[in-house]
């Protein structure tokens, strides 16, 4: 193994530190993942709804447009959180233009490699590491998805003597998940905290803080923030973190960095801290039915109309996208809206 590669660096960090928790692991897996890997498409460890169809992005794009209209129309910023190759940012923009909806991009990105990927097609977009520098003179149309799913969890097990919080350890660059010390018990919701030996909880505090500036962002500016991921409705009992890489499982504790880690997104912690920050909630839904009531199944067969020759490639898009064996209730779609705004179509 070449010297000083992730695995060797949170090594040593355990052997000198101790275990570390799940959600370090994490964070520091997935940094070096997005950092060096080529991940997203059919040569790399997953694909994604807009990679799978430009009828995704147009959709969103449709979508936001409509919001933008009913709300009068005012001065807007195109934001999204993770764009990945910039594929749904160019999709949801081509639909945007035809209605008249042209906003300034604003791509909030962390990996340089993905950076130099999105600049190919997106060259005038503006990039931030975070929300704190994402403009202050206009709404904001913010589009999140499978951005949650990446970010990292904390994990506390029950053990016979209460519950415990979660940790890596490792034994050379070999890692495992290990019990660490004990948690306090008002940690956990009350009606879980009799749970069985051996049961899960996570809990995802990045992601709630990252809910909670975009309500507190959209209350100051006006706009909406779409998220798109695979989740629940929690919190809830159940282990949800999980590796891909080139299409398939693959242990989370193997070969950290070279594998892309995530975990289901709880979306109703995500909309409660929205709610307490003043924002307005609207869904979750399913995808499927997110994508129907904008008219996926219109679009498809207009697609298909205009290039017969790519007719079934287009049947099976609309299928991979929509069909509950697929991704069409796997995934989940929720928007957090300024109070001042218009309630968004396709999520009642």
């Amino acid at each position: 193994m070449p010297a000083n590669t992730l695995p060797e660096r949170l090594a040593r960090a355990i052997t000198l530190g101790g275990p570390m928790s799940v959600a370090q692991f994490m964070a520091a897996a997935n940094a070096e993942y997005y950092a060096t890997k080529a991940s997203v498409g059919a040569d790399g460890d997953f694909i994604t709804a807009p990679e799978i169809s430009q009828m995704f992005g147009e959709l969103i794009g449709v979508w936001l447009t409509d919001l933008w209209d009913r709300a009068g129309r005012p001065v807007a910023h195109y934001v999204e959180l993770g764009p990945g190759r910039g594929t749904l940012a160019v999709d949801a923009l081509r639909a945007m233009a035809r209605a008249g909806l042209v906003p300034e991009v604003h791509l909030v990105e962390t990996s340089p490699r993905l950076r130099a990927e999105q600049a190919k097609v997106l060259p005038d977009a503006r990039w931030h590491y975070d929300l704190t520098t994402l403009p202050e003179d206009g709404a904001l149309l913010i589009v999140a998805n499978e951005f949650f799913d990446a970010l990292p969890v904390q994990q506390v097990v029950r053990a016979p003597d209460g519950w415990r919080q979660r940790m890596v350890a490792c034994q050379d660059t070999l890692f495992l998940p290990v019990s660490g010390k004990l948690v306090p018990d008002t940690i956990v919701p009350e009606s879980l905290r009799d749970s069985p030996v051996g049961n899960i909880l996570e809990t995802s505090p990045p992601s709630v803080a990252i809910a909670r500036a975009l309500s507190l962002r959209l209350e100051k500016q006006g706009g909406a923030a779409l998220i798109v991921d695979y989740g629940y409705d929690g919190p809830a009992i159940g282990e949800t973190l999980q590796a891909v890489r080139h299409h398939k499982p693959a242990n989370p504790f193997d070969t950290p960095g070279d594998v892309d880690l995530s975990a289901h997104v709880d979306f109703a912690t995500l909309g409660a801290a929205a709610t307490l920050t003043g924002s307005t909630v609207h869904g979750p839904v399913s995808q499927r039915d997110f994508l129907g009531s904008l008219g996926i199944a219109a679009r498809a067969a207009s697609l298909a109309r205009n290039a017969p020759d790519r007719a079934d490639e287009i049947t099976s898009a609309h299928q991979r996208l929509t069909a509950p064996d697929a991704m069409g209730t796997l995934f989940r779609a929720m928007a957090i809206t300024a109070r001042s705004w218009p309630a968004p179509s396709g999520l009642s």
